[in-house]
């Protein structure tokens, strides 16, 4: 873990994860295939800098997960804990310190954009790491909680 806090931030992009798409599509393409390069080398950066380095061919869901660990401290996105005193509401009427987050859209984008990464770069989809549901849902479901949403999410595959 202390590997990860050495990981270089210059390739990740000034809002963490998150990337707007333009107005016009012939930018759009370009600046997703940009912000794709450029996860797609945060993630080789992190896999080098994993004490022991780890190589592409024994990259787990496991280590995504700790990759989005890493990701998710530069977020802008409020997230209670299950004590603050805010936990549950959507506005909370004064200031706490519980910390700022990763919004799940970026997390979902940042997997989505990796996956096809994985793939474009030689790996096989039945091996690709960033391929499962399972990375997202559960932060996903944990996220709308603590930010008082209460919406309709996929429970059962949350909990496993």
């Amino acid at each position: 873990m202390d590997s990860i806090q050495e990981m270089d931030n210059s390739s990740i992009s000034q809002d963490g994860v998150a990337s707007h798409a333009p107005s016009s599509s012939s930018s759009t393409a370009s600046r997703y295939e940009n912000q794709k390069r450029r996860d797609w080398n945060t993630f080789m950066q992190y896999l080098k800098n994993h004490r022991p380095p780890l190589a592409l061919s024994w990259c787990s869901g496991a280590h995504v997960l700790e990759f989005l660990r890493y990701l998710d401290r530069f977020g802008k996105t409020k997230v209670h804990t299950p004590i603050c005193p805010f936990y549950g509401y959507p506005n909370p009427p004064a200031p706490c310190p519980c910390p700022f987050r990763q919004a799940w859209g970026s997390l979902d984008a940042l997997i989505g954009r990796l996956r096809a990464a994985f793939e474009e770069n030689g790996g096989k989809p039945e091996a690709n790491p960033f391929g499962t549901r399972a990375l997202i849902n559960k932060p996903h479901l944990c996220h709308c909680r603590r930010r008082g949403r209460h919406h309709q999410v996929h429970v059962e595959t949350c909990i496993s």
